[in-house]
């Protein structure tokens, strides 16, 4: 969760462009529902959607993906010709992408993408619809202990247009997650934004992504359960643990709500207090500690507590490691991450919330955010 304090396949693509799924523009108006469309149309956006991510899939994995193969072929919907363009460009990024990524020691063997409609919204002739991707990759075995699967959850908004003659085309797509998956365009370079103070609060170090240090193993003798750490968020990174509240991304994300739960199931112990005090942290019946959900808080917190410390690379990180970004650069971290998972080379694997995400390695991160500023916590 964002500081409180601060507040602050192209074949498939081609296809579409062409032909196929029929929505006719009038049943916009038709047996519509406020703020919607009828169930037909709705569904035949899904599918359009569908086509299109799970084409972006298809582009950085090596083996076969189960999806969306084909758009709906009773009505009639396609890509508008700059959006054929923009996603044919699409996919040959994602391509280049995949090369660099197996360079680098990294490659997928599968991927299975499903998308499902949360909400459509017709005025006049444009239409806006959002879409919830479920993605998972097979992690191809070039080292062999690399993990099983990743898997991750993204969130899309498509706008339509009637085109006329009773059809529409799709003319934009746009992620709306503020960390991007590996399988979506590259970000845009962030504007860098003045570096925001801390008062008199402890700041940690940014930690570099290369080069490729040695190992530093964690103390055994600390009384926590690293791996029960791992084990509660790989359980609860897509099926929310009812016992705690979650925050959806409109009211600050999720990320470090995550996070506290899984530090204090491998054993961190409650610090009860002022909930706006940075030396304390803990969750109640009502509320909490500004730290169990804020990102900055948590840094303070952990910094002050002396119950983490800063580690000069990200990829010293071990199980239950904690590594936070700082997306623009401002010098206020945005996002809470664990590490879920080591491979032998030493690539940790983060699993997190807001952007539910399940063994991401640091090393696709690192790629999909060159310009991301990384903090990376010993527990």
């Amino acid at each position: 969760m964002k500081s409180l304090t601060l507040r602050s396949a192209a074949g498939a693509v081609a296809s579409l462009a062409v032909s196929a799924a029929l929505v006719p523009a009038s049943t916009a108006g038709a047996e519509a529902r406020p703020g919607g469309v009828d169930k037909t149309t709705a569904e035949s956006f899904g599918r359009i959607a569908g086509v299109v991510i799970t084409d972006r899939t298809a582009a950085i994995v090596d083996g076969k993906v189960k999806g969306h193969a084909t758009a709906p072929s009773t009505k009639k919907a396609h890509l508008s010709s700059a959006m054929a363009r923009s996603e044919k460009s699409v996919v040959a990024s994602l391509s280049r992408r995949k090369t660099q990524l197996k360079a680098l020691g990294e490659a997928y063997s599968a991927g299975d993408t499903r998308v499902a409609v949360d909400r459509t919204s017709v005025d006049g002739t444009k239409a806006t619809v959002r879409v919830t991707e479920s993605t998972q990759l097979t992690y191809q075995k070039i080292r062999g202990d690399e993990p099983g699967t990743t898997g991750f959850q993204a969130h899309h908004e498509l706008s339509f247009a009637a085109a006329g003659n009773g059809a529409w085309e799709l003319t934009g797509i746009r992620n709306l997650d503020e960390v991007p998956q590996i399988n979506a365009p590259a970000p845009t370079a962030p504007k860098v934004e003045a570096a925001a103070g801390t008062g008199d609060m402890p700041n940690a170090p940014e930690a570099s992504v290369w080069p490729f240090p040695k190992r530093l193993p964690k103390d055994t003798k600390t009384g926590l359960d690293y791996q029960a750490m791992a084990d509660y968020a790989e359980k609860h990174w897509k099926n929310y643990n009812p016992a705690y509240r979650a925050y959806p991304l409109g009211t600050g994300g999720d990320c470090t709500n995550f996070v506290s739960q899984a530090l204090k199931a491998g054993g961190w112990k409650h610090a009860p207090g002022r909930a706006g005090d940075y030396t304390k942290w803990w969750y109640g019946s009502d509320t909490q500690s500004d730290s169990w959900t804020g990102v900055n808080e948590w840094s303070w917190f952990a910094l002050n507590s002396h119950r983490v410390k800063p580690l000069k690379y990200a990829y010293q990180m071990e199980v239950g490691d904690v590594l936070q970004a700082d997306f623009n650069r401002d010098g206020s971290k945005d996002h809470t991450m664990l590490v879920t998972y080591r491979d032998r080379l030493g690539t940790p694997y983060l699993t997190y919330h807001s952007f539910d995400t399940y063994r991401r390695s640091m090393l696709s991160l690192s790629v999909m955010l060159p310009f991301t500023k990384w903090y990376a916590y010993r527990t």
